[in-house]
């Protein structure tokens, strides 16, 4: 069902992708949107568990997507640098298709959001974390993708 990646000579393992899940800042999200146009948006994520995480408001255009259709890719690329002499870019990337769900569960929710929060503020106390968590609680949804399938790249020096 998934296409095998064609430049075999730059090919990852998984476990090398697990860990440019882990390490990776943000990523784009690809759902079937509006008019069956692609909708690609960057965001923020954490990867726990074989499992990605999103925080997003309750409504909107990524909402609205994933109702419609819960199949999206995800794709994050880290460490890149151009090389203008070489007319070529250095980079490590990893693609994940599988499924999205909206976690309805309140206890799931704020167990997916605080992992979220400890991998992009993992200085802030537990109490500064219960704050700002608390602050925008209300308006908060999670996202869990499960994935379903993988493949990552590589071009290093």
């Amino acid at each position: 069902m998934f296409r095998e990646v064609r430049r075999k000579d730059r090919l990852i393992a998984k476990e090398q992708c697990f860990e440019i899940l882990k390490k990776a800042g943000f990523g784009v999200l690809a759902l079937s949107g509006d008019g069956g146009y692609p909708y690609g948006v960057p965001l923020n994520y954490v990867f726990d568990g074989g499992k990605i995480f999103f925080h997003c408001a309750k409504e909107g255009h990524k909402i609205d997507a994933i109702r419609r259709n819960p199949k999206a890719s995800f794709c994050v690329v880290a460490g890149e640098s151009v090389s203008p002499k070489e007319y070529t870019t250095y980079y490590e990337s990893v693609i994940v298709f599988g499924k999205v769900r909206i976690i309805d569960d309140e206890s799931e929710m704020l167990a997916a959001v605080k992992k979220l929060a400890q991998k992009y503020a993992p200085d802030n106390t537990r109490e500064e974390e219960e704050n700002e968590i608390n602050k925008f609680r209300a308006a908060l949804c999670m996202l869990e993708m499960t994935i379903e399938h993988i493949s990552g790249k590589s071009n290093k020096l």
